[in-house]
This record gives C-alpha cells, sequence and structure tokens, in this order.
C-alpha cells in the first residue's frame, strides 16, 4: 500500500507553484509526482481539484510566465465576466509576449506576440492583463459583428464600466491589426448605458426587424417631473416601452411589487410597455417584435418615414 505523501512547504499548499520554487524549498521530485498534485502546465504544480475557472488557470500560468508576459484576447474576456461565446472557451490560456518578443509556446497556452504601444497592460489582482478595451480589440477576427456589439456594450454599461465609448473609438482608430472592418461596423452600434447582453441582443433584433433605434435606460418622467422609470429600449416620441425580464425580476419579491408599480406608472402616464423574457425565441421573438411594430404603428410611426 502506497504511502500517503507527506505535507508541503506552507507556501506551496494555497496556489499553483513552479517546480523550480518547491525544488529550493526541499521538496524532492518523488513528492512532486504525488497524487494530490496535477501539473496544468509544464513545470507547473497545483492542489488535484483545484482548478475550477479561468482564474484558477490563470493563477497556474502566472507560476511559469516571464515577468513581461501577460494574458490577452478571450482569457480576459473570461477572466473579468465580460460575455464571450461558448465556442472561445477553452481550457487553455491566451498568453502574450511584448514585440519583439516571440510568443509563448507551451502545452495548454496560446501564445502571441503583442505590440504594447497599440494596448494597455494593466492588472487585475495579481494577473497582468491586457485591458480590456484592448482584448475586444484583439477578438475582431474571432467574434461577429452581433458579437463585438454584445462585448462592447457590456464595456460601457451602466453600472461599474470598464471604459468610455471615446476609448472604444481610440482603440479602433489606432488598431492595425485584421478585423478593423469587423471594429468599425461594431462601434457604431454599440451604446452607452446597457444592462445586460440580452438588452443588447434585443435591441439589435429591433434594428434588424427594420423598427427605429430605441434609447437606452431612458429616465422617464411624469407630468409633475417625478421619475417614475428607467425603461430598458424607449421609443420616446411613440410612448413605446421595451422592457427585458432578467430572472431576478421572477424570483425577487421586492423586485416583482416595484414592477407592478411601474406598469401602474407608466400606463397612467400614457406608456405602451411591451416585456420579454429569455423564453423570447425564435417564433416568440419574432412575434414580439411584430407587437413592437404594431405599437409604433398605432401611435404614429411611419416606416421609412
Amino acid at each position: 500500500m502506497p504511502r500517503p505523501p507527506g505535507p508541503l512547504p506552507p507556501g506551496l499548499v494555497a496556489a499553483p507553484f513552479h517546480v523550480r520554487t518547491a525544488r529550493d524549498a526541499g521538496v524532492g521530485a518523488e513528492r512532486l509526482r504525488g497524487r494530490d498534485l496535477v501539473a496544468p502546465f509544464h513545470a507547473v504544480r497545483a492542489q488535484a481539484g483545484s482548478l475550477h475557472t479561468v482564474a484558477d488557470r490563470c493563477h497556474a500560468a502566472a507560476a511559469r510566465m516571464r515577468p513581461d508576459q501577460f494574458f490577452s484576447h478571450a482569457t480576459v474576456v473570461d477572466l473579468l465576466g465580460l460575455p464571450l461565446p461558448a465556442r472561445l472557451r477553452t481550457a487553455a490560456v491566451h498568453v502574450a509576449s511584448p514585440r519583439p518578443g516571440r510568443a509563448p509556446r507551451a502545452a495548454g497556452m496560446l501564445g502571441h506576440s503583442v505590440d504594447t504601444t497599440l494596448v494597455e497592460v494593466v492588472r487585475h489582482g495579481e494577473l497582468r492583463v491586457v485591458h480590456p478595451v484592448g482584448a475586444w480589440c484583439q477578438l475582431a477576427t474571432d467574434l461577429t459583428v452581433r458579437e463585438l456589439v454584445v462585448l462592447g456594450d457590456a464595456l460601457v454599461r451602466r453600472h461599474d464600466p470598464w471604459a468610455t465609448r471615446e476609448e472604444l473609438e481610440a482603440a479602433v482608430v489606432a488598431f492595425r491589426g485584421r478585423g478593423k472592418r469587423r471594429l468599425v461596423a461594431a462601434l457604431e452600434l454599440v451604446r452607452p448605458r446597457t444592462d445586460s447582453p440580452p438588452e443588447t441582443e434585443l435591441r439589435l433584433d429591433i434594428l434588424e426587424a427594420g423598427l427605429p433605434e430605441p434609447g437606452v435606460n431612458v429616465a422617464i418622467h411624469d407630468v409633475h417631473g417625478r421619475l417614475i422609470a428607467i425603461g430598458d429600449l424607449v421609443f420616446v416620441e411613440y410612448k413605446v416601452v421595451v422592457e427585458y425580464d432578467g430572472e431576478q425580476h421572477r424570483t425577487d419579491d421586492a423586485q416583482y411589487a416595484r414592477d407592478v408599480e411601474r406598469l401602474d406608472d407608466l400606463a397612467q402616464e400614457g406608456y405602451r410597455v411591451i416585456r420579454v423574457n429569455k423564453h423570447h425565441r425564435g417564433g416568440r421573438r419574432r412575434a414580439v417584435l411584430t407587437k413592437i411594430r404594431k405599437a409604433l404603428l398605432e401611435r404614429g410611426w411611419t416606416p421609412g418615414g
């Protein structure tokens, strides 16, 4: 029966570590092959079962990265919790070296050589990462225009934005890589003050249906000037409000109570409210767009006018 592995030095238990660090601390090669350890990258060890998230994998990768290297591309977007298509979420992490340095080459890493005069490198906790605006630009060839708009909206969102629209514009102007046309097209559709990717998707669906563009998170006041609601998507001229109801609208009693009051207040001021949720897909989404069109027509909108 094999003996259980002996304890590691305290400094090597809480986080992934480089094999060289362990050997300097007196840990032998046999102990580094213990079943309680895994090797997520060459010359790196971590506690078995400890690498659950992209942040965990980044910390493991950082144990073997040079001080001038940093995370980039989809890894940064995923790390920051920004919207990223599932196809771009991989176990491998994107790691970049500043030019003229060569792209890192290692199992589990997707290497890049990046001109750091065109992107800003910042810290996210202990990790060095491309600023999310730079990561947005780096994904120009990996994302569709619509996906770039969803990510761009998330960067300039209403609460805790990562950037301003002006910063996106400056980054697109400075960008020299492939996919610039996509970035330019996406920038035209990015709007600040959004609250969620589904809200952005709904706005894009409205535009693709040939309807006028609604305002995003518009403050609505009653005749006395009292704020009665922040409408998700508002056709101000026609007093039509389209609300995207996330899960909190269903599960949070306080939110539900506020929704009832808001709807009453909006109706009293003559607003037509159309509510949308995650179940409005496919045929249901088309039916909602038809309902929006009908409401706009009834309130004076003229197609092509």
